[in-house]
């Protein structure tokens, strides 16, 4: 007789790696379809586990995974921005919004429903989370800028632009992803240097900050 390979070992899963699991399959379930339509059951067969697994971890149910999953893709975005300060700056710029459209390529329906609110499941706690994905990333804008107290013209100008960018992105998924990515990379950074100046004229701060941007190799 032929000897039969050995069967793998089953291992059973962390409670962390549970929990992770059930988030992956929750996010990629909301990556295409609105929040509202997606239920425990669809979790739990994208995940492979029993409904009663789900609210295992998820007590609160259908509420408490979409926030715990939103707050998951909600660090993801942070990260985006989370770019180290060597380079030129519009450089550095440019490549944090490569991985930020990806995202939203990644996650275009969810990303729609996220932003554009309206869901059945949206608090203020879901508000209060993609809030904070916005101010984590006018700070990290800021940072990269060098300015350590920025007066309120540039720090609005900073939130301006990225709401500038999460409506972009939303016409973009609505125009089937055109103009190609790139494209729309260079588009936004440019319109942030064009924002600075016009900002430049009314502030003396950020008149500073486009001069030294103008020598940025």
């Amino acid at each position: 007789m032929t000897p039969q390979a050995p069967t793998p070992a089953y291992r059973r899963l962390s409670i962390e790696e549970r929990r992770s699991q059930l988030l992956d399959a929750a996010l990629s379930l909301f990556a295409h379809r609105a929040p509202e339509d997606v239920s425990l059951d669809d979790v739990a067969e994208a995940a492979g586990v029993s409904r009663p697994l789900v609210y295992r971890y998820f007590p609160g149910g259908k509420q408490q995974l979409y926030e715990a999953a939103l707050g998951s893709a909600a660090e993801e975005l942070r990260h985006c921005f989370d770019e180290p300060h060597v380079g030129p700056l519009l450089l550095r710029l440019s490549r944090a919004l490569d991985r930020y459209l990806a995202f939203v390529e990644q996650h275009g329906t969810g990303f729609s429903a996220l932003l554009q609110g309206g869901s059945v499941v949206e608090t203020s706690r879901t508000t209060a989370i993609v809030d904070g994905v916005r101010r984590a990333a006018a700070e990290h804008i800021l940072s990269h800028l060098g300015v350590v107290e920025p007066g309120p013209r540039l720090r609005m100008t900073v939130r301006m632009w990225i709401t500038a960018v999460e409506a972009a992105s939303l016409i973009w998924l609505d125009e089937g992803r055109q103009p190609p990515a790139d494209e729309l990379r260079d588009w936004l950074v440019e319109q942030l240097v064009a924002l600075l100046e016009v900002t430049a004229r009314r502030d003396p701060q950020t008149q500073t900050l486009i001069q030294a941007l103008a020598g940025d190799d």
